[in-house]
């Protein structure tokens, strides 16, 4: 029976890419999800550029990432084309070259009936418009190299009748981010889709208070952010021969 060489230990594992040296760009990296993928990721030696719409999430965000490592970014709404623009032309001169974007800023919205037609439509703007221009952008400027991760929900998966347009836009970025993956392989960028499941943020606010997310994680029936930066981490390190299309990561404990 062959056994693995105790020197070589290709035939083990994979070779995991380091990711020391590289730049990336968050978008909705101050809070939740957004905000623990660029902490860990800074830890790992990447310089972070994200933004946020709230001057203060802006500051804590960035305190807490430059403890760890490197970052900067800036206060805007991406879904004004004109905050969309400015924000990565400031990644542009803030990194120079980035070889990785992370397109994450969203909002919550109801169903439709029960959603104004203003809140819709800044929902549109900021869950689905801004996630494909923020694609845009980021692929021109990589052009040839690097990876591009979008973080979508498992809502595409659980379409209820309470959240028609969030899941709607979730589905489109499901579908968006499979053939964008078949678009750009072939160009040396690689593109892949994290779903999370119910996850602690304030994202969640009002209808989960705070102390009611931590009893919830505390039972597993809640994932924290940094679970799904985990993910981020677990994609963006395979080696360029491999794309992780969908990972979908849901809590444990479920109450359906």
């Amino acid at each position: 029976m062959a056994h693995a060489d105790p020197v070589n230990l290709a035939d083990a594992h994979t070779r995991m890419p380091s990711l020391t040296g590289r730049k990336a760009v968050i978008t909705g990296g101050t809070t939740g999800i957004g905000r623990a993928i660029a902490v860990l990721l800074a830890s790992e030696g990447v310089e972070i550029f994200t933004c946020g719409r709230d001057e203060r999430h802006l500051a804590d965000g960035l305190e807490r990432i430059n403890q760890v490592g490197k970052g900067s970014g800036i206060a805007v709404d991406l879904a004004e084309r004109e905050g969309l623009d400015r924000f990565f032309a400031q990644a542009e001169q803030a990194l120079g070259s980035y070889d990785i974007a992370i397109v994450n800023a969203a909002i919550p919205v109801d169903g439709i009936t029960s959603t104004s037609e203003d809140d819709a439509r800044y929902a549109v703007a900021v869950d689905y418009a801004a996630y494909v221009m923020s694609a845009h952008k980021a692929v021109a400027h990589m052009q040839d190299r690097g990876d591009l991760i979008l973080i979508g929900s498992m809502s595409a998966h659980a379409l209820g009748p309470d959240s028609s347009i969030y899941s709607g836009m979730k589905k489109g970025i499901q579908g968006f981010a499979e053939a964008l993956r078949k678009e750009l392989g072939n160009k040396g960028i690689k593109v892949g889709l994290v779903e999370p499941g119910l996850t602690g943020a304030d994202f969640q606010y009002p209808d989960i208070p705070a102390e009611k997310q931590r009893e919830m994680i505390q039972a597993e029936k809640m994932l924290r952010a940094e679970d799904i930066a985990v993910a981020v981490h677990f994609m963006l390190t395979q080696p360029r021969r491999a794309v992780v299309q969908q990972l979908t990561v849901t809590q444990r404990v479920s109450d359906e």
